[in-house]
């Protein structure tokens, strides 16, 4: 039989990769993070939401913030911006050494995210470009990914509709 505590708490394991060891985030910890996905909604109105005080919403959050469990961040959706699109590339990796080279892809322009996968592929990205500003899939692939070694293989494939996708400008 679990206690309140674990039922109520939900784990994340980063430390598969050398991260942070567990972190215990509890229903409460996990209402304000939905509350925050309306982005500018004040400490006061989730405090008198979820029944709690001003001061221990601010906390929770600065605390989330702290242990990098948070970031705030102004996001977009990039269907809405005329001349940018979102591709994802699929890579096979020539390497065992998966995290080390995610985080090398993730700092090529254009880069959201890169995630390390289980199956066909070793890594997927999602990279927004811009026609407007000169950076198509031909720059992407021929000035970013191409200074990358020990990728055996990759596939690309472009997002023409998406729901709910919401990220970071980074160009």
């Amino acid at each position: 039989m679990t206690n309140r505590l674990e039922r109520d708490s939900l784990i994340t394991d980063n430390s598969i990769f050398g991260d942070k060891p567990l972190i215990k985030i509890d229903n409460t910890n996990l209402s304000i993070i939905k509350l925050l996905r309306e982005g500018r909604k004040s400490y006061s109105v989730m405090a008198e939401e979820l029944s709690l005080t001003e001061n221990t919403v601010r906390s929770r959050v600065n605390k989330l913030i702290s242990e990098n469990v948070l970031h705030i961040s102004g996001l977009i959706d990039p269907s809405a911006l005329s001349g940018h699109q979102i591709i994802i590339v699929a890579l096979k990796l020539d390497t065992v050494e998966l995290k080390e080279k995610a985080v090398e892809l993730s700092k090529l322009k254009g880069v959201v995210s890169a995630s390390i996968t289980n199956g066909r592929y070793d890594c997927f990205l999602y990279v927004l470009l811009s026609d407007e500003q000169g950076f198509g899939l031909p720059q992407f692939l021929d000035d970013e990914l191409s200074r990358v070694d020990r990728i055996k293989d990759f596939e690309t494939f472009v997002v023409y509709k998406s729901v709910n996708l919401k990220i970071p400008y980074n160009i």
